[in-house]
C-alpha cells in the first residue's frame, strides 16, 4: 500500500518513547513539495553566488557588508518565508521555514546573522507584540530594511537567564521605563535597528522590552574578537537610564520568561537545521579533497580509513536530518490543530513548539555535536592542509564550536530532556508508568526467542522497541532509587538523556529508510539501508554503555545485576558487517563527488 494512503496519527511530545510510530505518518526530506524544493534551491544559489565568494570579507567585518547581505536575502523573500501574509510575509509552513534554516545554514557567519535576525530578533515581537508593535516592526524586519537582535545574556547570567541584573523602573511621569545594566554576546548587535531586551522591573519582575537603535541612554561596545564566526557582529549593550517608552513593553510585566523560554524551543530546532546544512557542505568539501589528494600514488579516498570517516560523517548527518524533519512536521501538525481549535496565531506555533520541547532539546544537542564531529574529521582528512586558513574546512571547524554553547548549552539541554519528560509524566501529559511497569514484568519473565515475522525491517523494529525498554527500565530504576535526589545527580540525568537522544534518532532514521524503501524498493535503497543499519548497530552499544554508567552509579547487589542483565538483553543487536556498509556509503559519495543522501 502506498505510504500516502494510510491514516495519520500525531504523537504528543515524548510519546514516541512509549508508542510505536509508523513510517506512513513520518515526514521525510524526500517528501519535499515542488515549492519546497524550489525554496531549497534558492537558498543554495544565494549562498553560492552572494556569500561563499566573499567569506573572507565577511570574516574581516567589512563595514556595511553583513547588513547588505541581510537586505539582499530580504529582497529575495528568504527572510519572509514563515511570516504571515498580513505583514508582507509568504505565510509558509514550519517545515518550509526549517528548509530555509538548513540550506542557508552552510553560510558560516552569514548563517548566524540570518538565523538570529529571523529567529530571536523577530519572533518575540511577532508572537508577543501588540497589534501596533507588530505593524510597526514586522514588515520592516522581514523585508530586510531593519535588522533585529536579542539581548538576554549578561556577564554573570548565561544558563541562569533569570538571574539577570539589568533593571527597569517607571519614570516619574509614567511615560518611560528607565533601564540600567548591560548585555553581552549580542549577535547582530553592532548594526541592528531593533533589540528585544530583558530586564527586571523594580528588580524582580522579569520583562521584555523593544528598544530601537538611537534610544537615549543606549550604547554598544566594540566588536568582540572571537575564535570562530568572526564575521558575525557580536557586541555588548549598555543601558544607562535608557528611556524606553511604556508602549515598548513586550508582553506582560513579569512574564518575560514566557518570551525567553518559548522562543528557545524554536531556536533549538532551527539550530539543528543550520548545523545539518553546514555539515552537509563540510562533507562535500572533504569528499572532493579526498578524491583529489594523492598519497602513495593514489587518491586518499581509496583508503579504508578515509572511507570510514566519510561514511560516519554521512551517517550522522542523514540521521540528524531524519529526526529534524520528523519533529518539524509534528510541530506543523500541532500548530494547525491549535489554529483549528480557535487558538490565535500568536499562541499556535509557540504551543506546538512547547509540545515538542523535549525533541527540540535533543535535536539541538545532536545537531551541534554532529556538525562538530563532521568538521573535526574533515580537518583530519585534509591533514596538515586542514590547519591552514587557505582551506575552507578550517573555517568550518572554527565556526562550528559555538553551536554547543548557545541556545542553551548542550549540558543544560541534556538535563532538560529528562526533567521535562518526568514533569509531563507527573502532570498526566505522558503515560510512562504503565509502559515502565510492563518492562519490569518482562524482565522477570523468560525471554521470547520466537522467530520474528519475516517482514521487511522486522529485526530493526524489534531492536528499536527494545532500546526504548532499556530507557524505561534505567530511568524507572533511577527515579525509584534516587527519588527527589535525582535532580542533583546530573551525571545520571545526562546518561539517560543520551540514551533518549540516540534512540529517538535510531527510530527516526529507521522510519525514514522504511518509507524510502517502500517507495523505491529495497534494491534501490541499499545505501540508505546501509546508513540505517550501521547507525542502529552502533547505537545499541552506545545505549548499553550509557545505561551501564547510570546503573552502576545508583544501584548495587541483586538490583544492579538484574538491571544490567536487562540492559544486555534489550541492547543486543544482530551481527552486522559495518565495515563493508561504510565502504559502500563512502563509495557512493566518492562516485558523485559530494554528499548525496
Amino acid at each position: 500500500m502506498s505510504t500516502e494512503t494510510k491514516s495519520k496519527t500525531v504523537l504528543k511530545g515524548g510519546e514516541w518513547l512509549v508508542k510505536e510510530s509508523s513510517p506512513f505518518d513520518t515526514f521525510i526530506p524526500e517528501n519535499f513539495s515542488e515549492e519546497q524544493t524550489m525554496i531549497r534551491d534558492m537558498c543554495n544559489q544565494f549562498l553560492d553566488t552572494e556569500v561563499v565568494p566573499i567569506l573572507d570579507r565577511i570574516d574581516a567585518l567589512e563595514p556595511g557588508l553583513m547588513r547588505s547581505l541581510v537586505q539582499k536575502a530580504g529582497e529575495q523573500g528568504l527572510l519572509a518565508v514563515s511570516f504571515p501574509e498580513e505583514y508582507g510575509g509568504l505565510g509558509k509552513d514550519f517545515v518550509t521555514s526549517t528548509i530555509v534554516n538548513e540550506y542557508l545554514g552552510a553560510g558560516h557567519s552569514f548563517s548566524v546573522a540570518i538565523a538570529a535576525h529571523t529567529g530571536i530578533g523577530t519572533l518575540p515581537i511577532l508572537y508577543f507584540g501588540t497589534p501596533e508593535q507588530k505593524q510597526k516592526y514586522i514588515p520592516k524586519l522581514i523585508s530586510g530594511e531593519w535588522v533585529g537582535a536579542y539581548g538576554l545574556t549578561e556577564p554573570n547570567s548565561g544558563s541562569d537567564a533569570l538571574g539577570a541584573k539589568t533593571n527597569a523602573k517607571l519614570s516619574a511621569d509614567g511615560k518611560y521605563y528607565l533601564l540600567n545594566g548591560q548585555k553581552c554576546w549580542i549577535t547582530n548587535g553592532g548594526f541592528a535597528d531593533v533589540y528585544t531586551v530583558f530586564a527586571k522591573v523594580d528588580g524582580d519582575k522579569f520583562t521584555g522590552f523593544i528598544i530601537e537603535r538611537g534610544t537615549e541612554g543606549f550604547t554598544q561596545g566594540p566588536e568582540e574578537h572571537k575564535m570562530g564566526i568572526k564575521g558575525s557582529s557580536t557586541v555588548q549593550l549598555y543601558f544607562q537610564d535608557c528611556k524606553v517608552p511604556v508602549e515598548n513593553v513586550l508582553g506582560e510585566i513579569g512574564k518575560g520568561h514566557r518570551i525567553a523560554f518559548n522562543i528557545l524551543n524554536i531556536g533549538r530546532l532551527k539550530l539543528c537545521a543550520a548545523a545539518v546544512g553546514g555539515a552537509r557542505r563540510a562533507i562535500t568539501t572533504s569528499v572532493q579533497y579526498a578524491v583529489t589528494r594523492e598519497q602513495f600514488k593514489q587518491p586518499i579516498a581509496n583508503f579504508g580509513a578515509i572511507k570510514h570517516k566519510l561514511a560516519e560523517m554521512a551517517i550522522r548527518v542523514f540521521t540528524a536530518e531524519s529526526a529534524l524533519y520528523r519533529t518539524g512536521h509534528w510541530i506543523d501538525q500541532k500548530e494547525q490543530e491549535l489554529l483549528d481549535a480557535g487558538k490565535p496565531f500568536s499562541e499556535a506555533l509557540l504551543g506546538a513548539a512547547e509540545e515538542y520541547a523535549i525533541e527540540c532539546a535533543a535535536l539541538k544537542v545532536y545537531g551541534s555535536e554532529t556538525l562538530d564531529f563532521v568538521v573535526d574529521e574533515g580537518v583530519q582528512i585534509h591533514g596538515g592542509n586542514g590547519f591552514s586558513a587557505e582551506y575552507e574546512i578550517s573555517r568550518a571547524y572554527r565556526d562550528s564550536r559555538i553551536n554547543r554553547i548557545y541556545e542553551g548549552t548542550n549540558e543544560i539541554n541534556r538535563l532538560l530532556i529528562l526533567d521535562m519528560t518526568l514533569k509531563r509524566a507527573m502532570q498526566g501529559r505522558l503515560n510512562l508508568m504503565g509502559p515502565a511497569m510492563e518492562v519490569q514484568k518482562e524482565l522477570m519473565s523468560i525471554p521470547d526467542f520466537g522467530s520474528e515475522d519475516e517482514v521487511p525491517f522486522s529485526k530493526e523494529k524489534k531492536l528499536v522497541s527494545n532500546l526504548k525498554k532499556a530507557i524505561l527500565m534505567t530511568a524507572g530504576a533511577a527515579v525509584q532509587k534516587l527519588m527527589m535526589k535525582i535532580q542533583s545527580e546530573q551525571e545520571v540525568l545526562m546518561n539517560i538523556a543520551d540514551m533518549a537522544i540516540e534512540v529517538f534518532n535510531a527510530e527516526s532514521v529507521l522510519l525514514r529508510v522504511m518509507k524510502i524503501s517502500d517507495k523505491l524498493g529495497e534494491s534501490n535503497s541499499q545505501h540508505y539501508i546501509d546508513i540505517m543499519r550501521t547507525y542502529l548497530f552502533d547505537v545499541a552499544d552506545r545505549v548499553n554503555k550509557c545505561g551501564k554508567d547510570a546503573v552502576n552509579s545508583f544501584a548495587d547487589g541483586d538490583e544492579q545485576r538484574m538491571i544490567l542483565m536487562g540492559l544486555r538483553r534489550f541492547t543486543k543487536a544482530e551481527p552486522f558487517n559495518t565495515k563493508e556498509a561504510r565502504r559502500r556509503i563512502a563509495d557512493r559519495m566518492i562516485s558523485e563527488n559530494r554528499y548525496c543522501f
